[in-house]
């Protein structure tokens, strides 16, 4: 019996642990619930990795974003829509509000379907931008898929992200060993602004351009952008590590995609599609399943060894030398690793006052099976008043790291100073004043011992 409850334990650990770092409460924004049979693959994924979906439509009356000033949901998912608009309890204003608070949104697209209303507002307030009129349509006449879309071109097949983007391979780029591709089809792209927080993750070959297909011209003049502008998957990560993801193909997260054949134009066999592993990645990372740094400990000390060395005092001295050491680890799908900064990357340690006095490269110097800690030592500087020990990494794809420890630096107490002929440098003054005391002294000496001679007295004749 206590085998089995064991058993049941580690089981439920196992199911409790495979949830994002942020939480398992998921919304599922569609036009109708029925409409979630045709992505049952993706969505079932999301419930084998445990997350805890609830279907609600635009105009459901009981869809609230915020219970008493909290949030309802960890995270939101919206599929494409026919309305217009998405009521009242989904405006832009709420969903800034939903990500300010530390909820992450996937957003899917469609070119068969136009974005409503309040996520185009959305993405503007985020600098994203839409074709005009929200109709637009990817092409490429040269990577489409032949047995799929033979006359209008509209199906994409496109290499893993980390083909193009090497600082993507790690997080979004599945393995294809017999040469699988993406399709992403009947999509709409996006062109970016020049916001910081705004990174895209696969962006439309050289030879593809977003047109208008309501337009009947036999010519295209006026494109919405072409080539490497349009920006197919992106990617928002707020400054309190909130995130933000545009697929510009929701028909990509379908079923009909994960488990479809596709054929690139001259070739003769089929391959498979990445779409199901891809969209894994995407979603994990937009739920905070990877990506995720955590601070387990921070300590600095004083390197001397004293009866009063403790860890993390509030105040120091100038010129004391102490050693920093920060804890990470890196959340990986349902566990805990240890954090590896990526080659050619470092992290670094700030002691600051008003601006840097250091700047240091941590190294790593204890590696764990969960965590790795990171080190360095240093001198404080020639300065006394309040310092920072400080952490600021933010790095693409990670959630920010910001840590901060004030502590205060003293100057040299009376009993502290060196005392003068510990330096070198006061040695010919130590020099010099010893011999002018010695000359001194000399002088004195001869000066006292020195019995000067007696005049003889001359007597005088009387007369």
């Amino acid at each position: 019996m206590k085998a089995v409850l064991s058993l049941l334990a580690l089981l439920l650990a196992a199911v409790a642990q495979a949830i994002s770092t942020s939480g398992e409460r998921l919304l599922v924004v569609l036009e109708d619930v029925a409409e979630k049979a045709g992505y049952s693959k993706f969505l079932g994924d999301l419930e084998g990795r445990g997350f805890k979906i609830n279907y609600e439509t635009p105009k459901s009356e009981t869809l609230n974003l915020f219970n008493l000033g909290e949030r309802a949901y960890d995270h939101v998912l919206f599929l494409p829509t026919k309305a217009k608009g998405l009521g009242p309890n989904l405006t832009p204003n709420l969903l800034l509000q939903f990500i300010n608070a530390n909820g992450n949104i996937l957003l899917g697209l469609s070119a068969t379907q136009p974005a409503p209303t309040s996520l185009v507002s959305l993405l503007l307030e985020l600098d994203i931008h839409l074709p005009p009129d929200r109709n637009g349509l990817v092409v490429d006449h040269f990577n489409y898929d032949v047995s799929s879309s033979p006359e209008k071109h509209d199906v994409l097949l496109l290499p893993a992200p980390g083909a193009l983007r090497p600082d993507v391979r790690n997080l979004f780029s599945p393995e294809s060993p017999n040469g699988e591709v993406l399709a992403f089809p009947s999509g709409t792209g996006q062109t970016l602004g020049n916001g910081a927080l705004l990174t895209p993750i696969l962006r439309a070959p050289t030879t593809a351009y977003s047109y208008n297909p309501k337009e009947q011209a036999d010519s295209i003049d006026d494109l919405f952008a072409s080539g490497k502008q349009l920006s197919l998957v992106t990617t928002m990560q707020a400054r309190n590590s909130a995130r933000f993801t545009v697929i510009g193909s929701a028909e990509m997260l379908s079923d009909k995609w994960f488990d479809a054949k596709v054929q690139k134009v001259d070739e003769k066999s089929s391959v498979a599609t990445l779409n199901r592993e891809f969209a894994k990645r995407v979603s994990g990372w937009t739920f905070n399943e990877i990506g995720v740094i955590k601070t387990n400990w921070i300590e600095h000390h004083l390197n001397e060894e004293s009866q009063n060395n403790q860890s993390n005092p509030k105040i120091y001295r100038i010129k004391n030398d102490v050693t920093y050491s920060i804890s990470l680890s890196e959340y990986d799908w349902d566990h805990w690793t240890a954090f590896t900064v990526p080659s050619g990357d470092e992290l670094q340690l700030e002691f600051s006052m008003l601006s840097p006095f250091h700047r240091l490269p941590l190294k790593a110097t204890q590696s764990l099976t969960d965590s790795t800690t990171f080190s360095t030592s240093f001198k404080l500087p020639d300065q006394h008043g309040i310092f920072n020990f400080k952490i600021n990494h933010k790095r693409t794809f990670y959630n920010n790291v910001e840590e901060k420890n004030t502590v205060t630096v003293r100057h040299f107490a009376h009993d502290e100073w060196p005392r003068s002929y510990v330096i070198s440098g006061a040695w010919p003054w130590l020099a010099g004043i010893g011999a002018t005391v010695t000359g001194w002294l000399g002088f004195v000496a001869i000066w006292l011992y020195s019995k000067p001679e007696e005049k003889k007295k001359s007597k005088s004749k009387r007369s």
